[in-house]
């Protein structure tokens, strides 16, 4: 039952209709995690973010943060869940069995590898889906171009290791999206406040514009 994801996808078709007046009851939030990771930096992104949204799709995404853990009921409250940090994850047996079920129900799960947590996450996912993979997603994944034109690839927004930048989807049977993972890219530290990393204004922006492509090409598929 895909209930976090319809209840989206009417409040986005009623907003860009013009006829939502209040914010959505559920928006976005952010994932707790145990394991060592800073999984709480940037407290801003998800708020700015929303903000953006609200701005060029009419939308009405709450902008306010709320955390959540993989363990909690509150969880399948929130049809999108962001993950990110610097060091190590670890989920425990009963958060592997929640974002299991969660997922398979509708939950999408964004990871965006703030720099030293590839190797713990590319972990816990494979112990959420042993017997799934993780995609590499080319530029003509739709999500690439779904709003904004982003045929040329996921853009670089840290430096890191300077490696390319790459993302990885993983897919239920039915080939939906159920997680995003960015790497070497970054993308939600330009979701942050411009005196928090320095990022001039046009990557700020080239940032959020692909932000907004991960979210309207959930709210459309």
């Amino acid at each position: 039952m895909r209930f976090g994801l319809l209840v989206l996808i009417l409040a986005l078709v009623l907003s860009l209709a013009g006829t939502v007046q209040s914010p959505m009851k559920t928006g976005f939030a952010r994932l707790n995690y145990d394991g060592g990771g800073d999984w709480y930096n940037d407290p801003e992104v998800l708020p700015n973010l929303a903000i953006y949204l609200n701005s060029v799709l009419n939308s009405g995404f709450p902008t306010d943060q709320t955390v959540v853990k993989a363990g909690e009921a509150k969880l399948f409250e929130y049809p999108f869940i962001y993950l990110t940090g610097h060091g190590n994850i670890r989920f425990t047996e009963r958060e592997i069995d929640n974002l299991r079920a969660w997922m398979l129900r509708g939950g999408f799960l964004y990871a965006d590898d703030d720099y030293g947590m590839d190797e713990s996450w590319r972990r816990e996912i494979k112990r959420v889906f042993p017997e799934r993979e993780l995609v590499e997603l080319d530029p003509s994944f739709p999500l690439f171009t779904c709003f904004y034109d982003f045929s040329s690839g996921l853009p670089k927004i840290h430096k890191h290791d300077e490696k390319p930048p790459q993302a990885f989807g993983l897919f239920d049977d039915n080939g939906r999206l159920m997680s995003l993972y960015t790497y070497e890219s970054n993308i939600s530290d330009g979701w942050a406040d411009p005196g928090t990393h320095k990022d001039p204004p046009e990557l700020r922006d080239t940032a959020l514009r692909f932000g907004t492509n991960i979210v309207y090409y959930l709210m459309t598929r």
